[in-house]
């Protein structure tokens, strides 16, 4: 398997600045700007900045593969494709900490085991709330699932809009990168991928 940036990242770093260094880190950067991190309308903004990215990016404290643990083997004959489709997500690219949101698609294949279907947007979550690209996002999904369930294949797509688009030169306001990541069938057999993909195209919000 091809080495998947921040897959097997589950924990932050063990030897992580304490919150007080990272509000100070805030304040430099505001100096650094050309502001008075001191003023009064300022004050706080080093305590919020730390608090918003405690909770944009809390995937670094939880570990994706574990949602996936509980499995149930009793599906009752069905043997057919499971779809999890618009599964809203709100990420930042690790090039300028820009945010992009969209939609993933998630799909597998069962071999005699299924999990709960929130489970599968918490993965995607999970892995959302981290820096990264798209489309590491979309493989770091598509393989931790792979790698759970040991399901006869996996398909994966986001379409998300990126900010970095938007706000940096390239202007291009509303533009759509589309990702996805494929295992088993749905990378071996063009009749599932199609599939899989007719799906997740056939309506508006896809």
């Amino acid at each position: 398997m091809t080495d998947i940036p921040g897959l097997k990242l589950k924990k932050a770093p063990r030897l992580a600045p304490t919150r007080e260094e990272a509000e100070d880190a805030v304040r430099t950067l505001l100096a650094w700007a050309g502001d008075d991190p001191e003023r009064s309308g300022l004050a706080n903004t080093p305590k919020r900045v730390v608090e918003a990215f405690e909770e944009r990016f809390g995937g670094y404290r939880e570990d994706a593969a574990s949602e996936l643990a509980r499995t149930f083997e009793d599906v009752s004959g069905y043997s057919d494709m499971i779809l999890l489709r618009d599964v809203r997500l709100e990420s930042h690219c690790e090039h300028h900490i820009a945010p992009f949101t969209g939609l993933a698609h998630v799909a597998y294949l069962p071999n005699k085991r299924v999990v709960g279907l929130s489970k599968l947007a918490r993965v995607v979550d999970i892995f959302a709330r981290r820096l990264q690209v798209q489309e590491s996002l979309t493989a770091q999904i598509g393989e931790t699932i792979q790698q759970s369930l040991a399901p006869l294949g996996v398909a994966v797509m986001i379409r998300a809009v990126h900010q970095c688009m938007t706000l940096r030169a390239v202007n291009q306001p509303g533009a759509i990168m589309e990702t996805t990541h494929f295992t088993g069938v749905f990378a071996d057999d063009e009749s599932w991928r199609r599939r899989f993909l007719d799906a997740v195209r056939e309506r508006p919000g896809a």
